[in-house]
């Protein structure tokens, strides 16, 4: 896309400013989302780390949780991290049983999986697609994939220790989550692919929308069809 993609962060609750600051030294116009005109408005989404039942209770409360909902059904590039897997979880284990989700990826997850705020650690996980080696992951009261459909890539999992072998990345199209928290450690690799995918989707789109045989002279239409 010849254009600067707009990434929103869910500025509900939690590490919002972080991701901000990620987005934008990675080149994209970095925006906190809080109502639906604004979740409009852009390219591709991050739900931030936080407290998944305050963020979904706001979400409801503002009128933001179907508006998500239809976008990522819809198409709209998302990341999720930590409560933000929890977020975009079809299915949730350890849960309230009437906590909403956004949805869009068919996994099962395990809230707070890895214990309390005190069993907090930091690892090194490698990723599918993450090209540089391992990175180093941080996990804050963090949940993990329990189960994974068919159609879902595990881009990492845990190596040793008691959660060895336990799915901590993964990607479904253009929504991708992780367990850990990559804005904390100064690593821009998760972000910078979900970065790419949010410019991939934007020039798609853009490709779609302009007719066939077009002229360089040709309106831009944009947008999704």
């Amino acid at each position: 896309m010849s254009r600067t993609p707009v990434v929103g962060v869910l500025a509900l609750q939690g590490d919002v400013r972080e991701h901000l600051a990620v987005l934008a030294a990675l080149g994209a116009e970095a925006v906190p989302v809080r109502r639906p005109d604004e979740l409009a408005a852009v390219d591709g989404l991050v739900l931030p780390g936080g407290e998944s039942t305050t963020m979904t209770k706001l979400a409801v409360r503002t009128g933001l949780l179907e508006p998500l909902r239809a976008a990522v059904r819809g198409g709209l590039p998302a990341y999720g991290t930590c409560a933000g897997l929890v977020l975009l979880a079809d299915r949730l284990l350890d849960a309230p049983p009437d906590q909403p989700t956004v949805g869009g990826l068919d996994v099962t997850v395990r809230r707070n999986a890895f214990g309390r705020q005190a069993d907090s650690f930091e690892s090194r996980v490698a990723l599918d697609g993450v090209p540089g080696g391992p990175l180093s992951a941080v996990f804050i009261r963090a949940p993990w994939v329990e189960e994974a459909g068919p159609g879902v890539q595990v881009l990492g999992r845990v190596v040793g220790g008691p959660a060895d072998g336990r799915i901590v990345a993964v990607r479904q199209g253009d929504v991708v989550a992780t367990s850990f928290h990559p804005e904390l450690t100064g690593d821009t690799r998760v972000h910078a692919l979900f970065v790419g995918i949010v410019r991939h989707r934007a020039a798609v789109g853009r490709a779609v929308a302009v007719p066939s045989g077009a002229g360089a002279g040709a309106p831009d239409l944009g947008g999704e069809q």
